[in-house]
């Protein structure tokens, strides 16, 4: 039995039971790498081409890619720290995993603020890159701009994005 078909039904005793998260999986292989990559690439911009590229493999909304050393980055983090909004938007209605480096470009003071006054050492992690909530609050302009007073009000100081 191969490995995704024993994790697809597991068994206890007698009585075997399936997990129906496993059967959204549409294929045994991997995701060609270049295929991964340029996906993530596409995310930082190339809204045509991420669209496109979903409607032929819809894995792709999942996939990550690892730059180096383990600095992994799906497209929609490429979105978020690009300041990518539609992109971004796009990507969370197709059941991408949003993350609070995207929803801080996002503005979405509502979930971010409180997540960081529950667990404020957060409020230096590094994303993608290397890049900080502070980055990516600066990339979400006007949508994002109560996120970056907050940021700041907690001794976060503004820098200019190098990417």
């Amino acid at each position: 039995m191969q490995r995704k078909q024993f994790l697809k039904t597991v068994s206890t005793g007698t009585a075997a039971f399936t997990l129906p998260f496993l059967s959204i999986a549409q294929s045994e292989d991997p995701l060609p790498i270049s295929m991964v990559k340029d996906f993530v690439i596409a995310g930082h911009g190339n809204f045509e081409k991420v669209k496109q590229m979903i409607a032929e493999t819809p894995e792709l909304l999942y996939a990550t890619f690892d730059w180096a050393k383990g600095d992994f980055e799906s497209a929609l983090e490429g979105a978020g720290h690009t300041g990518h909004k539609e992109i971004a938007g796009f990507l969370i209605d197709k059941g991408a995993r949003a993350n609070l480096f995207v929803l801080t470009m996002l503005g979405k003071t509502q979930v971010v603020k409180p997540f960081l006054e529950t667990f404020p050492q957060y409020l230096t992690a590094r994303g993608p890159h290397g890049l900080t909530l502070l980055h990516h609050a600066q990339q979400g302009g006007d949508d994002a701009k109560e996120l970056l007073d907050f940021l700041t009000s907690k001794g976060l100081k503004e820098t200019k994005a190098k990417l």
